[in-house]
């Protein structure tokens, strides 16, 4: 069984870590991610949990690759099952190749699993708590990574625990580097290193969001804890001394809001972070920073609905949420990025247009990008600017001037000598309330021309593969990197993405792309084909043929390229 992955070269290695909340899965995957990096492998880790403290089946996909991998794959070449269910759980994706490392004693089963005594091991070392660090061990020796590298990294990473707790872990190291020795004779996996990823960032999305909205010239944060979207409080509030920010947990998300907007008045840049049932309480702060024209950037992390849902699982259906949501008409952008870095440069860029024109934008992600890491060589701060709109008033300042344009100077109190008045009521000019209803007309149109200015500004869709395509498979936001590999799976000139990192407003150039095409399909993880809809709005293409997923997952590599083939048919028109 083991004969393929061990005696021959391999570009590529799927390990899945699979066991119960309390386990310690994500703390392998911690180690097991930085570790390998640190030896000059490429490395990509997703994870999937239930949202319960102990029990049920958490489970975490590692890829060690020789180059760039960023996406799920179905096929598991090294399975570490910590309990007989976790074989159950993934049993759909174990396949005659996959190698079963497990404890004989702990886990039953009719497959041929590799016996690693992790309870008793770890019982001499000093308790379970060490069951971990042997299989960190037994990966370690079958990848080739130097064993001192790996107790440097322990001694740094425990030292504030003291000196016992890293002998005991660093024993436990040993103990897996041994223990893999007697089960695959010296045999070792043969993936080439590249010196260059050992100085690699690696980071997952909530931090290169957070990351994003420093380099925006953040300085406050409101937020209410909820899943996914918590990771980004968590981050900006653990550096908020470095970077000078603010970091409120606010005790729902109406206060999270209307403090974001406070922030903004006052001249700050904020920015909220929540997932779906969470701004659904912000919808009345939306309309108000709609109507006040107050900058607001907000990170809507989303997850499976309606209601509760499936809390830690992924899911691409807030699109409409975010379009719709508030009463009223006004401008808005959301972004929805594709990528780590995307999450980054796009947060960032939110900051300034939200400065720029004075409306809400959204940074559109979801719990399978905002959870997955991944290796990258830099991040080119050098290439952005904290753009600021703000004014100096004069006495006779107004905040809403009516202009050509549509955006008014911004002022902010105590910067100038103007009176800086704001109303959630229709107002005049000043910011007074007013009822004069051939002024609320001039107003809604000035709020609403904005988006003359916001459109020339949208990012153009992306298109990857020829330009004679056939086929043009459509998609936005974290389904990008498992396209582009089932794209190269497929290997077929005729079939080509158009991907969109903004999906409002929809960049004019969006029908010049799919008119070209003889068939269109939309891949989406919802049940409606949200985006296809607002293409079909906007440009009049209807979305026929569809590839949708909503049950919590993300997709995977294989089984995009069986959808794909389905529905274009197997013939490869090069």
């Amino acid at each position: 069984m083991s004969d393929k992955l061990f005696n021959t070269p391999q570009k590529d290695v799927s390990i899945v870590l699979c066991g119960e909340a309390g386990q310690g899965i994500q703390t392998l995957e911690f180690f097991l991610t930085r570790i390998f990096k640190i030896s000059g492998y490429h490395v990509y880790a997703t994870k999937e949990y239930m949202s319960r403290i102990r029990g049920g089946s958490n489970s975490t996909q590692i890829r060690v690759s020789s180059d760039y991998v960023r996406a799920p794959v179905r096929r598991i070449d090294i399975f570490i099952p910590l309990n007989t269910e976790a074989l159950k759980h993934l049993e759909r994706n174990i396949t005659p190749n996959t190698v079963i490392i497990g404890d004989k004693e702990i886990i039953k089963s009719e497959y041929k699993i590799y016996n690693l005594p992790l309870t008793r091991i770890a019982a001499a070392i000093g308790g379970r708590i060490y069951e971990n660090m042997i299989a960190v061990g037994v990966l370690s020796k079958l990848f080739k990574v130097n064993l001192q590298n790996v107790e440097d990294y322990l001694k740094n990473y425990f030292a504030v625990k003291g000196s016992d707790v890293v002998e005991k872990n660093i024993r436990a190291v040993e103990e897996g580097y041994n223990e893999a020795d007697r089960l695959f004779k010296g045999a070792e996996i043969n993936i080439m290193k590249n010196p260059e990823v050992r100085n690699h960032i690696l980071l997952n999305g909530a931090e290169a969001v957070a990351l994003g909205a420093i380099a925006g010239g953040c300085n406050f944060i409101s937020a209410y804890p909820m899943s996914p979207s918590t990771g980004v409080l968590v981050f900006l509030s653990q550096h908020s001394k470095t970077f000078n920010i603010i970091a409120e947990q606010a005790e729902d998300e109406i206060s999270a809001i209307n403090m974001a907007l406070g922030a903004w008045y006052a001249g700050g840049r904020a920015l909220v972070s929540t997932s779906g049932g969470g701004f659904s309480l912000m919808t009345e702060g939306l309309s108000l920073a709609g109507m006040t024209e107050t900058p607001l950037v907000i990170h809507l992390a989303q997850r499976p609905g309606p209601a509760t849902g499936l809390p830690t699982r992924t899911e691409q259906a807030d699109l409409n949420l975010a379009l719709h949501a508030g009463h009223g008409e006004f401008p808005r952008v959301i972004l929805t990025p594709s990528t780590i870095e995307d999450a980054f440069y796009l947060t960032q860029k939110a900051f300034n247009l939200a400065d720029k024109f004075q409306i809400p934008v959204f940074v559109l992600t979801d719990q399978y990008l905002i959870d997955s890491y991944y290796n990258i060589p830099e991040l080119k701060l050098n290439q952005l600017d904290i753009e600021k709109y703000v004014v100096k008033t004069g006495r006779d300042y107004k905040r809403y001037l009516i202009t050509e344009s549509g955006v008014s100077p911004r002022g902010i109190p105590g910067y100038g000598e103007g009176l800086v008045v704001v109303d959630s009521d229709e107002h005049d000019e000043n910011g007074h309330i007013t009822e004069n209803l051939e002024l609320r007309v001039k107003m809604v149109e000035k709020r609403l021309r904005k988006m003359e200015l916001i459109e020339k500004e949208a990012l153009p869709p992306e298109i990857h593969g020829e330009e004679d395509y056939k086929h043009l498979l459509v998609g936005w936001g974290s389904t990008y990197h498992c396209i582009i590999e089932a794209l190269k799976h497929l290997n077929r000139r005729d079939v080509a993405l158009l991907f969109f990192k903004q999906v409002y407003p929809i960049h004019k150039s969006a029908s010049s792309y799919l008119e070209k095409a003889e068939k269109i399909i939309f891949i989406e993880n919802n049940a409606t084909c949200q985006f296809g809809m607002l293409i079909q709005q906007f440009t009049g293409f209807k979305p026929e043929n569809q590839i949708l997923s909503y049950n919590g997952l993300p997709f995977t590599v294989e089984d995009l390229v069986e959808k794909i083939e389905r529905i274009i048919g197997g013939v490869n028109e090069s």
